[in-house]
């Protein structure tokens, strides 16, 4: 991390950035609105405190539904709940993990207001489909972002997608702050009612309020953090998509793994390398995988994706032929290896 970035340099040394709002924060939701080509940035305190914000500034509340896929984190279940709405579960596919879209209009209702979609593992879903069928129905889109910052669509970022956009910056993500949260946005109306409602909603004069505000703001000091992660942005989804690449090598000839997908003209940054464990080709099923690896932990290795760590698990055979091969010679067995995905180095 380029920490001159979280440290302002003062003529006698150096004096740690202001902990509360302030120039850092502003920049910083500029320059990552700008990442996903959006007009507007508003920085909260972490991730599901975005998606409720999101969802408050909407006018979604008490008695409205909002649709979700079942293959998520409980965080997206969670903000509709906080908002007063009811989550409306739609199943996923297998093509990309995502929502079915196919699925998606037989469970819109009269009190439907919204459709969140959830670029799963860093995969974006499929948003022509989702954008057509909520402007007929006259339905928010919502994407939680949480894990695809970088991702794109058809060439567009994730973020810019819909309506609104929703990132989580928490310690695992590919850009982080350590905690903390975005609301990114291209309509003006929301952005102000986001900003307004994520600090008490203060009015004029300050202590008057109008509305039921919330304590979502991110500090200037995480926002100092989330600049220097900037500085570096395209590398840390370069890197992902690097080792994922690596990963897909090592696991084509693995029978009854499935790696993760990505569909022509998306592009998937990999926040997780998740695989598909056929339990008759594998020869065991998933549990009983995981459950493999933590009684014989010399049978398998942990490898690492962008610095967050990524579980790949191998049976004996198949670490033996990897890793110890790469043990007893590490330069000719990665250089063959970095060649088959093309890598340049950097």
């Amino acid at each position: 991390m380029h920490m001159e970035t979280v440290i302002t340099r003062k003529s006698q040394g150096y004096e740690l950035v202001d902990s509360g709002a302030g120039e850092k924060l502003e920049r910083f939701e500029k320059e990552f609105a700008a990442f996903c080509s959006s007009s507007y940035g508003i920085g909260t305190n972490n991730g599901t405190t975005a998606l409720h914000l999101a969802l408050v500034a909407s006018g979604i509340g008490k008695g409205d539904e909002v649709i979700i896929p079942t293959f998520t984190m409980i965080a997206t279940a969670n903000a509709i709940i906080y908002s007063g709405a009811k989550p409306v579960l739609v199943d996923s596919e297998m093509e990309t993990w995502n929502m079915d879209v196919s699925k998606i209009e037989e469970k819109i209702t009269s009190k439907t207001k919204a459709i969140m979609v959830v670029h799963i593992y860093g995969h974006p879903a499929d948003m022509d489909a989702v954008t057509e069928l909520a402007r007929k129905h006259k339905l928010w889109v919502i994407e939680d972002a949480a894990e695809a910052h970088g991702a794109e669509y058809k060439s567009r970022k994730t973020g810019n997608l819909s309506d609104i956009g929703c990132f989580s910056f928490y310690g695992n993500k590919i850009i982080t702050t350590g905690e903390g949260g975005m609301v990114v946005t291209n309509n003006e109306k929301i952005a102000d009612k986001a900003r307004l409602l994520r600090s008490h909603a203060f009015g004029q004069p300050r202590f008057i309020h109008h509305k039921l505000g919330y304590n979502y703001r991110m500090t200037n000091v995480q926002a100092a953090i989330g600049l220097a992660q900037m500085e570096k942005a395209d590398y840390l989804v370069g890197r992902r998509r690097e080792n994922a690449k690596m990963y897909n090598v090592l696991l084509c000839g693995v029978d009854g793994i499935t790696t993760p997908p990505e569909k022509p003209g998306y592009k998937n940054v990999y926040w997780m390398y998740g695989v598909l464990v056929d339990k008759d080709k594998f020869g065991m099923s998933k549990e009983e995988l995981m459950a493999r690896e933590q009684g014989h932990l010399e049978k398998w290795s942990r490898l690492y994706a962008g610095g967050d760590p990524n579980w790949v698990y191998w049976d004996k055979k198949y670490y033996d032929l990897v890793i110890n091969t790469y043990a007893q010679n590490k330069e000719e067995t990665l250089r063959i290896a970095l060649e088959k995905i093309g890598y340049k180095g950097h």
